[in-house]
């Protein structure tokens, strides 16, 4: 999924109303919000992404009876040429109910139907094998080695098409990173690395991440492409093992020199999604400039204002050399302001800032409208968010782009 990006929304329905004619028309709906997805990707030189296994509603459930994959092979034929032109590399991750080795036979076989249903679809866009599923071992039930041992089998069952495409992952409870190779090499599946599930679930084997993302790239065969790795950070706010809302750039700088490797795909887990995948970018790239980093300015200064205005001009006069690249301390400050609480007043100040954008097309009604509303929302009457709502609905109506693009509306 994306953060602030218009047209890229994915719709469901409730179980009673998948009628074939609904989910026609939200098949639709998701493959042309991919497709969105998958410019804005190419437009930001975004070149790994997940894609959500619920793009087909009850994909693999008898629910959906569509031959979806032939009537729509030519969107899917479409989106994939725009993925194999442009050199990136998708994956899929099914859910948490998606279970090799649970005891119930019940479980296991809608498991491997959600499996051939992901492997389904990446056929459909026509990418080779080294666009991944990416699944858990699962539970533990009281006994690992037998836990393992059913996984071992519920795999060796599977199809070619899936196997050729499954990788798997330690995760933060029950399969560490020494029992997920252990497995990986013997079934001959290639293993990813996720450093936040190892800080909470490691191996008593103590040797470093770099060490380990060593181990995990022997897993990985030639024409598994390049070896992908999960990188999160803990979100301090919330329980062990939950994903920051967007990157640190400090903690993921030093990661990225620590692991030094050109040839490795890095996947971020990270709840502001591609806004943190652009801010990773531009401060691991050799050839962005100064232009880069004002359009990402463009992007977060609505919200700096809104947070922490006394940011803000130090913020534009960083900014102030035109030749500079100063991308480090751009985030760093962006990161400072955006961690601090906004006040009554900094919100009033900036919803009239960008009011300021729209005065000259509204009209006289959404005008009276609008301030109403502010009157109401300095009594209590009305919230932030319903405000904020006005704002890009005004925006959208008259494509005010600037602030269609802005962070103000998304974080």
């Amino acid at each position: 999924m994306t953060v602030g990006v218009l047209n890229t929304d994915q719709k469901t329905c409730m179980q009673k109303n998948a009628s074939p004619a609904k989910l026609t028309e939200l098949i639709q709906h998701n493959l042309g919000s991919l497709e969105n997805i998958i410019d804005y990707n190419i437009k930001n030189e975004i070149k790994l992404f997940r894609i959500s296994s619920d793009l087909i509603p009850f994909g693999s459930s008898s629910f959906n009876s569509l031959l979806w994959w032939k009537i729509f092979s030519a969107k899917f034929e479409a989106i994939g040429e725009k993925i194999r032109k442009s050199g990136m590399r998708v994956s899929m991750h099914p859910g948490q109910y998606t279970v090799l080795n649970s005891p119930n036979e019940e479980v296991v076989r809608r498991a491997v139907a959600d499996l051939d249903y992901h492997a389904l679809l990446l056929e459909c866009l026509g990418v080779g094998m080294e666009h991944k599923i990416v699944l858990h071992i699962g539970g533990v039930y009281q006994d690992k080695k037998a836990a393992s041992a059913r996984f071992v089998a519920s795999y060796q069952k599977l199809s070619t098409a899936v196997k050729s495409r499954l990788v798997i992952e330690n995760d933060d409870k029950s399969y560490n990173i020494s029992d997920v190779l252990a497995l990986g090499k013997f079934l001959h599946a290639p293993v990813i690395f996720d450093n936040l599930h190892h800080a909470i679930n490691p191996s008593e084997l103590k040797i470093s991440e770099t060490e380990w993302i060593e181990e995990a790239r022997k897993t990985w065969q030639v024409k598994d492409g390049k070896q992908k790795i999960h990188y999160s950070q803990q979100n301090p706010l919330n329980r062990v093992g939950s994903h920051a809302t967007s990157i640190r750039i400090d903690e993921f700088l030093e990661f990225y020199h620590k692991v030094s490797r050109t040839d490795l795909d890095i996947m971020l887990e990270v709840k502001d999604k591609n806004i943190s995948a652009l801010k990773c970018i531009n401060a691991t790239s050799t050839n962005k400039g100064h232009a880069a980093l004002e359009q990402e300015w463009c992007r977060y200064k609505y919200k700096v204002l809104e947070n922490a205005p006394l940011s803000y001009p130090k913020i534009e006069q960083l900014l102030n050399n035109g030749e500079a690249y100063p991308v480090r301390d751009f985030y760093r400050l962006v990161e400072s302001a955006l961690s601090e609480a906004s006040k009554k007043e900094n919100q009033l100040r900036t919803m009239l800032h960008i009011w300021e954008k729209l005065q000259d097309d509204v009209t006289e009604q959404e005008s009276k409208s609008f301030f109403k509303s502010i009157e109401n929302f300095k009594a209590g009457r009305k919230t932030l968010e319903s405000l904020k709502n006005v704002l890009w609905k005004l925006a959208l109506q008259y494509q005010k782009t600037e602030l269609l693009q802005s962070y103000y509306f998304a974080l």
